[in-house]
């Protein structure tokens, strides 16, 4: 099965007949000795180190379907090289705009995912609420935020909504943490260490779901709760609400809690927060070790990855897109 790869020292990717040839550089120029990859085993490369890289090699990767995401020094997302989209079809391509194009189609998919995310944000709460945690304030505060979903008449109020509910989320975030404060949410630059593990997760979050979009017949510049634009891949953004409370936050809380990763871990300058070489191979290890968890799955009778919730959540959205089935956003029960 082929696995995700990450890329974190400098250095040069290249073809050697049908293996990918990665050889490390030091600051100073000096190569290490090269590590062979077979490319049928790579699904996707994360590159946070500078990366030497030719077109013949983009062409080759296109061609075996090899995703390329980048991150420059800071830890924020810069874009990603994405293979040819081999399995876009017309039907969807056409029932897709036009589910966005429909005011009351895409207002009912906007609410579909905002609801979702809160309603995870709440389980997260509420796990927390019971060990004695004191998170009444919030947890009340985005129950009546989320009673108002169903009342919102356009996207551009409900992204109120779902400010409000983010806000009064991450304004907990202080009495589940051990050890380290939140504060406000800020992003670029993050100003702590919270939010600077916040930050990268999100990145991770957003790429594992537009590789996930990329593996269907969904386009993902089309969305419903953000804005489609130019040069992103808006729809990520939207299936990516309804997994960062379970992925990313969860992950946040466990890593700080158990004390996988401690304040010597981050470096701050000038009010932003990064983390160091070490800390992020670390959690981006754990990232990818969330992802390959797996859950007994309530309606299919099995255990998936949490990666494999990805894809049925794009499955699933697809299908409402085609007026299959309706679109029902996935929600934590654990």
């Amino acid at each position: 099965m082929s696995k995700t790869y990450y890329l974190f020292n400098p250095g040069r990717l290249s073809r050697k007949d049908n293996t990918l040839k990665f050889t490390p550089i030091d600051a100073d120029g000096n190569e290490a000795p090269p590590k062979y990859i077979p490319v049928e085993d790579v699904s996707q490369f994360y590159v946070f180190g500078n990366l030497d890289a030719n077109s013949a090699l983009f062409t080759f990767l296109g061609k075996q379907n090899v995703a390329v995401h980048f991150f420059d020094y800071y830890e924020h997302y810069t874009g990603s090289f994405m293979p040819k989209d081999y399995l876009l079809a017309g039907k969807m391509q056409v029932e897709q705009t036009r589910a966005y194009l429909r005011k009351s189609a895409r207002l009912e998919l906007a609410r579909a995912f905002v609801e979702g995310g809160a309603n995870n944000m709440l389980r997260n709460l509420r796990y927390y609420h019971n060990r004695q945690r004191d998170l009444d304030l919030p947890l009340t505060a985005i129950e009546n935020h989320i009673s108002q979903i169903p009342l919102t008449t356009d996207v551009a109020a409900l992204m109120g909504t779902e400010s409000n509910i983010r806000q009064n989320y991450y304004a907990a975030f202080d009495n589940i943490i051990n050890g380290f404060e939140m504060g406000n949410r800020t992003k670029q630059p993050p100003s702590n260490e919270v939010n600077a593990l916040i930050s990268l997760g999100n990145m991770l979050c957003y790429t594992a779901c537009l590789d996930q979009i990329y593996h269907t017949q969904l386009n993902p510049t089309i969305s419903f709760l953000h804005e489609p634009g130019t040069r992103r891949y808006s729809l990520a953004l939207d299936i990516a609400e309804v997994f960062k409370p379970i992925l990313v936050d969860r992950l946040v809380f466990s890593v700080l809690n158990k004390k996988q990763l401690q304040a010597k871990d981050f470096d701050i300058n000038l009010n932003r927060c990064i983390l160091k070489p070490h800390a992020r191979q670390a959690f981006v290890k754990a990232w990818d070790e969330k992802l390959r968890e797996t859950i007994q799955h309530r309606s299919l009778g099995r255990s998936v990855s949490y990666k494999h919730l990805i894809k049925l959540e794009c499955y699933k959205l697809a299908k409402h897109i085609l007026r299959i089935e309706p679109y029902k956003p996935f929600k934590a029960w654990w």
